[in-house]
């Protein structure tokens, strides 16, 4: 059994001042109390909750997007994602994000688990969602006004060949696959 005496405990917030207000995230510093005692300065990126879902049909093929991200400049490879809108629930944001980013229709919702990519500055916290699709029931795309999403079906075990070989770096995309082949497949 692990012991640490800290875990999940919260620090202090002795200040906090606001530096950036945006549509997605707030960028603030903090003066904060650890549980250790310390007092640290550090920058926070306050983020809006998001789902990303791991959509697979009854033959075992996943919904995969191609869609340009500028935090590394390049066209990505990864599961449809998106936020939560104000007072949504998770599974009805992974439910709207599917249909409008890839036009498939998402059925028996499961929550798989929420994941942290980047817990050093950002409270950022996206909750894996396992849905069904059939291949052939799709509903017309509504993408936000700036973007544009490339989605197919791929082979699951494609997908997880493209994570092995470094193509797919999607955090949540990795930890959905590898949460699902841990925990989830039969």
């Amino acid at each position: 059994m692990l012991n640490f005496k800290n875990a999940g405990q919260p620090g202090q917030v002795r200040t906090e001042q606001q530096l950036y207000h945006g549509y997605i995230f707030d960028l603030v510093q903090r003066q904060i109390k650890t549980p250790d005692q310390m007092m640290v300065t550090r920058d926070v990126i306050l983020h809006r909750p998001a789902v990303a879902i791991l959509a697979l049909t009854d033959k075992q093929q996943v919904v995969v997007n191609s869609e340009y991200r500028a935090g590394v400049n390049q066209e990505s490879i990864a599961l449809p994602a998106g936020l939560l809108n104000e007072n949504e629930d998770v599974t009805t944001a992974a439910a709207r994000e599917l249909s409008e980013e890839t036009g498939y229709v998402a059925h028996d919702l499961q929550v798989l688990t929420t994941v942290a990519s980047s817990e050093g500055f950002t409270d950022e916290r996206v909750t894996l969602v396992l849905a069904h699709v059939h291949a052939n029931e799709k509903v017309a795309t509504n993408f936000d006004t700036d973007e544009f999403v490339n989605s197919q079906l791929v082979p699951l075990a494609d997908l997880i060949a493209l994570i092995k070989t470094g193509t797919v770096q999607s955090a949540q995309t990795v930890a959905a696959v590898s949460y699902y082949l841990a925990f989830c497949q039969q």
